[in-house]
């Protein structure tokens, strides 16, 4: 996956798979119940996107849910910022909680709708996993984007009618098949810039 981990890290996102498993089954963060299967769809779902990334310095992570890709993302780059939104203040809390728990000094956590965040350093990287339609997403977020920054969308098959849907500001610059080891299904990561800006 192009990804060099230490034990520590790894270590972090195996305590994370099972604060997981454990706060699911009070809080229903999530609808897999399965520990190898949050370990498929989950985790190993989010380091798909890291390596695309990996030059990225401040992250957003848009209706993180129980914090992926937000999570994996801010244990994989220690070094990189990465926050995260949700308006289910029970997931959020969980974040929190995982944040601690983890040691990620890195996260920062929102409760709240994106389009009503306001922050004075705007990400270089806005990503989503399962969060809404390409038009939503960027139109709900764009405020937060930094000049020549980037969304990423992770999606299953390529979602061709919302990328036609997309207001004419905007444009696809690139899609990235994904490889997600044990899962035989389409990944795609759909990268997504000013229309003003030059193609990659």
């Amino acid at each position: 996956m192009g990804i060099l981990l230490d034990d520590i890290q790894l270590g972090k996102l195996v305590d994370f798979l099972f604060l997981l498993g454990k706060w699911n089954s009070t809080y229903n963060l999530t609808a897999i119940r399965d520990i190898y299967s949050m370990l498929t769809y989950h985790l190993l779902d989010s380091l798909s996107v890291a390596a695309c990334l990996s030059t990225c310095e401040n992250i957003l992570d848009v209706g993180s849910g129980a914090g992926l890709p937000g999570l994996v993302l801010a244990t994989v780059y220690p070094d990189k910022r990465v926050s995260m939104i949700d308006v289910v203040q029970k997931k959020t809390a969980f974040i929190n909680q995982v944040r601690i728990e983890l040691g990620l000094d890195n996260v920062t956590v929102y409760s709240g709708r994106v389009e009503k965040l306001s922050v004075e350093d705007k990400f270089d990287a806005i990503i989503s996993r399962a969060f809404s339609s390409l038009s939503d997403f960027v139109g709900l977020a764009c405020h937060l984007l930094k000049e020549n920054g980037k969304f990423y969308a992770m999606k299953g098959l390529i979602p061709f009618d919302e990328i036609g849907n997309l207001d004419s500001g905007w444009k696809v610059s690139r899609i990235q098949p994904l490889k997600v080891p044990q899962l035989d299904a389409q990944r795609h990561l759909i990268i997504i810039e000013s229309a003003g800006t030059t193609v990659d």
